[in-house]
């Protein structure tokens, strides 16, 4: 199936609200999921339902929570998620960063007590379409990456975005794991019966795994092994997407006083939250430079990046954002992918949420 955006928007919506989520905290997680889906990230959509299926029965998520500013400094503000899905805190913490950066030329807002938001390059490019340089971190659920020379996971996936607007140019954005790969892309290409790069997975020797379900179940079962850091291994610089791991989950956890994995699951419930922080920064470049100079550099900028000779004409030299615009597009034409694998997860879920089965094809 290639399902119509409107039809994932409409069965996001639908399961959601039948799981008691307000109608507008709900619109908000669905923009952000429809339109993660849309660029092509698979792990963080319409698939990420099963997981939060999981966390609200056990009572951990609680989806008719709003945020709220706990603390609040000029430029520099404290959001409390209030344990809700981590989309909505989110969202409000950037427009929040925004509002405070277009003040004070910067804004800074980090967010506690949340839940897993999404693909974290949606925050940065709403940063962006609001005239603004944005960067965001995150803490993580999941123990899921082993740090360089170690044999068991510590840290998670802690995402890092960036996204800075131009003025001819769309946007620069870099959204990335600092795991070689996201865990939920291991999980995406199992779905899809597709082998796992060498080099993703590895298990508690550190050897690769390569097999999808055995790889599922190496990040998601297993205590030993896991996820590279970017890098991959300690020969190709395994320590830098380490460092950056530590980097992100300091601003976007330990600012906040949110939790880190290794010490809160020792006294961890099933129901208890999982207490997610990220980190969100806005700047207005019109703080440092007369309006439009900025963006007319980075356009320039751009230009010279997009006329490098490539090594192979078929593949020419790209800026960050280009796949997922281009993966946007081509979606928005044809339909977003769903796998027999993941449509029968959806069948499933909108069943017991007692709603009907809305995915229908582009």
């Amino acid at each position: 199936m290639r399902a119509s955006a409107e039809s994932v928007r409409a069965q996001i919506l639908a399961i959601l609200g039948a799981w008691g989520m307000p109608e507008d905290l709900a619109a908000e997680t669905a923009e952000v999921m429809l339109d993660t889906d849309l660029a092509g990230v698979d792990s963080h959509g319409i698939g990420m339902l099963a997981s939060y299926e999981g966390m609200r029965h056990a009572g951990q998520v609680k989806l008719d929570s709003r945020p709220r500013i706990e603390r609040d400094s000029g430029a520099v503000a404290l959001v409390d998620g209030g344990a809700g899905l981590g989309h909505p805190a989110a969202s409000f913490a950037m427009r929040l960063a925004i509002q405070r950066a277009k003040r004070h030329g910067i804004g800074a807002v980090a967010v506690r007590n949340s839940h897993h938001f999404g693909a974290a390059g949606w925050y940065v490019k709403l940063a962006a379409k609001n005239g603004c340089l944005g960067l965001v971190t995150s803490g993580t659920r999941t123990m899921a990456m082993v740090p360089t020379h170690g044999a068991v996971p510590v840290l998670g996936t802690n995402p890092i975005a960036f996204a800075a607007p131009g003025q001819r140019q769309p946007p620069v954005l870099l959204d990335m794991a600092t795991t070689t790969a996201a865990a939920n892309k291991v999980r995406a290409k199992a779905l899809r019966n597709r082998p796992i790069p060498a080099g993703w997975v590895m298990d508690g020797a550190g050897q690769p795994v390569t097999d999808g379900a055995a790889a599922v179940a190496q990040v998601f079962e297993k205590p030993e092994g896991g996820l590279s850091p970017v890098g991959g291994t300690p020969d190709m610089a395994s320590h830098k997407g380490y460092g950056l791991a530590l980097m992100a989950h300091i601003l976007g956890a330990t600012l906040s006083g949110a939790s880190f994995s290794p010490i809160r699951v020792r006294t961890q419930r099933p129901e208890d939250p999982d207490d997610i922080g990220h980190f969100m920064l806005a700047i207005d470049p019109a703080a440092f430079r007369p309006q439009g100079d900025f963006e007319q550099d980075l356009d320039q900028v751009v230009d010279v990046l997009r006329a490098t000779p490539a090594a192979d004409p078929a593949q020419p030299v790209l800026v960050p954002g280009d796949p997922e615009r281009a993966e946007h597009a081509e979606r928005s034409a044809h339909g977003i992918p769903i796998p027999a694998g993941l449509e029968a997860q959806i069948r499933a879920i909108a069943d017991r949420a007692n709603v009907p089965f809305l995915l229908t094809d582009a």
